[in-house]
């Protein structure tokens, strides 16, 4: 069977490509092809996320693992589309470059039989060119806005007799 993809830039412009993908392929596989789909070098680190219909961020699978021994950590060289898509289980959101936050949201739209004679994966459609800058992101949550510089004014990092350290505390 053949997936195909929905492959969105979270940006204020439509850019987005469709890709279908075999169903054994792996999220590795997914991740090379986003990467040149939308025209990076590759050299960034990425990750999936699994996805509720709402978009809500959940659990991640990583490109590496740094953890050094965690069995827990799912990794997308050993994930295989088909273990994390179905019917009832349609988006991801995938992102590119840490630092500059390359935000994507992966939907599954269509499962189909596989074309004699087509190449997979295979890039179906371009919509939109990607920015030369990754779009702002707004982080929300209970930093209580520290993300977003919204930081206390009235602290002075260079009085350290103020702060509250423990005595022994390296």
């Amino acid at each position: 069977m053949v997936y195909r993809f929905r492959v969105i830039l979270d940006a204020d412009e439509d850019v987005f490509r469709d890709i279908e993908m075999l169903q054994e392929s792996t999220l590795e596989d997914l991740h090379n092809t986003i990467v040149q789909s939308f025209g990076f070098d590759g050299t960034e680190m990425a990750s999936f996320y699994v996805s509720d219909d709402e978009w809500n961020q959940g659990e991640e699978i990583h490109q590496f693992d740094m953890s050094g021994h965690d069995e827990g950590i799912r990794l997308m060289n050993e994930t295989s589309l088909d273990s994390i898509f179905s019917k009832d289980q349609t988006k991801m959101i995938y992102i590119y470059d840490f630092l500059k936050m390359w935000t994507f949201f992966v939907e599954l739209g269509q499962v189909a039989e596989i074309e004699e004679g087509r190449d997979y994966p295979n890039l179906m459609y371009v919509h939109g060119q990607i920015p030369d800058n990754a779009p702002d992101k707004e982080f929300i949550g209970e930093d209580e806005g520290h993300l977003n510089g919204n930081h206390d004014d009235d602290l002075d990092p260079d009085d350290y007799d103020d702060l509250p350290f423990d005595d022994i505390w390296n």
